[in-house]
């Protein structure tokens, strides 16, 4: 096997070699058994990314019908939906955990083998695969406190009493990076008497210990099974916390960074022996850039690739683009976007929202304190709530904002026209959809859903603020009604996907230029990787007219007429390139019109 070494050469990093020696007969007969399993079946892989894909992220049971017989999947809901309302305009779901869970709305999972009984069973996931792609996650970082591995650790029972972390709490832990204002160390009582276990994001998340290798290994034999019950991607949750090494920040070790490198090289021999394509890991890690990048990680020898991630989350854009929207003026972004530098045949999961808040962490140096603090006024200002994380000094700040992002970009009680509003979002969804990388869509931004005030009344729990699922026949009779907002937001978001999926220039791997056009338009000019037709994506994140001039030089194309691949207007050149006006919150993906026609 052509990486065999690698995968051991990792194992003897995390292990030594002796462990590693041990280790490695049963990780590749864990393969073998794979490519077994996957003979003559419908491959998961990927493949090659292209501007065709657009993700969304969703949740399992996050459309009950009530029309139907009691006792109906929601998975089999979501199931008949897509069918009807995504099929060809995403290529992909992203199903949040759909595992037995106990808290967290799923991301502190009792069982990772199993499909929660309240959402349906295997067969609804494989219905979903039939028609799109595949996201799982891997939420390995921590396991539910009602998990049999947990229970069996209280019990006493081997190998189970170091499958978690016990630390003497007088120990010096102040280093350590705190995503969370809640305790670090949580004690529980066991058949050896009290101990105190470490629970990075809550009382109910018990971290998982790394290094105990039969930990990793189960987490390699969970991989693969997610990839036979049909994952294309994997979602890689919370993993920058993974290894933990008392006297540092537990942050980024190079122990964490080893793991994903080996989970990479079992998907490529799991890939190599089956014949099907290559799993893609996605690594979710909601930290400034620069650390968010590092985990596509180091250039493969022939320099074509990168040997971690094949894509990573694109966490300041979330809070960039709020930015822009709220100030009207896209600097920040035309900045931080110019400096982007496209990876070795990987790229960026480009998101706004999610399942949890706007993360403002990747935008420290991005923007000012100032600037910040002004995205957290505007949430509160907007009924959304904050979330805080504990710092080393003792005090606390700001960590995510907690609303949905339509009302994130304007205030439900101001008053504005509804025209306007839904605007303002297009314009920044438009943006996420421009940038070169793979887009992810929350089904709530697809839908235009505004802040859930009673779910956060019922639960307790800000982040639930954006998490409201949804009655099939309320939101299919909203989505009928051209005038309600879930339907123009969905009608302009499908009308910009599908152009999107006709336009090689939108390729994940093609080259972006960010192009000068004034404060108040974020400009953009994407070039397809095989030399075909660029598109200039132009984007007016004010509320007022902007007058655009681009000079032939800049566009790289001598002068012509230009089309609107959203509106199919047509916009002339000269010889000093294209001059337009744009309206308020206006996009325009502008392509060049062939000179014979």
């Amino acid at each position: 096997m052509e990486n065999q070494q690698r995968i051991i050469d990792h194992l003897t990093f995390l292990y030594g070699a002796e462990v590693a020696g041990r280790m490695w007969p049963r990780i590749e007969a864990r393969l073998q058994q794979y490519a077994e399993r996957m003979a003559g079946s419908q491959a998961p892989g990927t493949g090659r990314l292209s501007q065709r894909d657009a993700i969304l992220i969703t949740y399992g049971d996050q459309v009950r019908d009530s029309r139907c017989e009691p006792g109906r999947a929601p998975l089999a809901s979501l199931a008949a939906f897509g069918e009807r309302y995504l099929e060809g305009v995403v290529s992909a779901i992203h199903l949040l955990p759909f595992y037995p869970y106990s808290s967290d709305d799923g991301f502190s999972v009792i069982d990772y083998r199993s499909v929660h009984p309240e959402m349906g069973d295997w067969p609804n996931v494989e219905r979903l695969g039939e028609r799109f792609g595949l996201m799982f996650d891997a939420v390995i970082n921590h396991i539910s406190q009602y998990s049999d591995w947990f229970q069996a650790y209280l019990r006493g029972e081997e190998p189970y009493t170091d499958y978690f972390i016990t630390v003497d709490p007088s120990l010096d832990l102040s280093n350590v990076t705190r995503p969370r204002a809640l305790p670090l160390l949580t004690e529980v009582e066991t058949a050896q008497g009290t101990k105190h276990v470490w629970t990075t994001f809550s009382t109910d998340q018990i971290d998982l210990n790394y290094a105990c290798p039969e930990v990793l290994y189960e987490i390699v034999d969970l991989l693969l099974f997610y990839a036979e019950r049909g994952a294309s991607l994997i979602r890689l949750d919370a993993i920058a916390y993974m290894w933990k090494e008392i006297g540092t920040t537990c942050i980024h070790l190079p122990q964490t960074h080893r793991a994903v490198k080996l989970f990479r090289d079992v998907f490529v021999a799991a890939a190599a022996l089956s014949g099907t394509p290559e799993v893609a890991m996605i690594t979710e890690t909601n930290v400034p850039h620069e650390e968010n990048i590092s985990y596509f990680g180091d250039p493969t020898p022939d320099g074509t690739a990168t040997d971690e991630a094949q894509l990573v989350y694109q966490f300041p854009l979330p809070p960039l683009l709020m930015h822009s929207l709220l100030t009207g003026s896209a600097r920040a972004l035309s900045r931080w976007a110019a400096g982007l530098e496209q990876p070795h045949n990987t790229t960026f999961f480009n998101f706004c929202a999610s399942h949890d808040g706007v993360g403002v962490m990747p935008a420290r140096g991005l923007l000012t304190p100032d600037e910040i603090q002004a995205l957290a006024d505007a949430t509160i200002a907007h009924g959304g709530l904050l979330g805080l994380k504990n710092n080393p000094d003792g005090s606390q700040s700001v960590y995510e904002l907690n609303i949905s992002y339509f009302d994130a970009l304007s205030d439900p009680a101001a008053g504005e026209p509804l025209e306007t509003q839904v605007r303002r979002f297009i314009v920044s969804q438009a943006i996420m959809l421009a940038l070169a990388g793979v887009p992810g869509i929350y089904v709530h931004s697809l839908l235009g859903s505004r802040s859930w005030q009673e779910g956060v009344a019922q639960t307790g729990r800000n982040r639930t603020i954006n998490r409201e699922k949804f009655d099939q026949a309320t939101l299919e009779a909203e989505l009928a009604d051209p005038g309600s907002l879930r339907s123009q937001v969905y009608t302009a978001y499908r009308t910009m996907l599908q152009a999107r999926a006709q336009e090689p220039a939108f390729d994940p791997y093609g080259e972006q230029r960010v192009l000068e056009v004034g404060e108040g338009v974020f400009a953009l000019l994407r070039l397809a990787p095989d030399g075909g037709a660029p598109v200039l994506c132009l984007h007016n994140v004010s509320g007022q007219a902007q007058m655009v001039q681009i000079e032939c030089d800049d566009l790289g194309m001598p002068s012509g007429r230009w089309r609107d691949l959203l509106s199919a207007t047509t916009y002339p050149g000269d010889r000093d390139g294209l001059a337009l006006k744009l309206v308020p919150y206006q996009v325009c993906w502008l392509g060049p019109v062939p000179s014979n026609l």
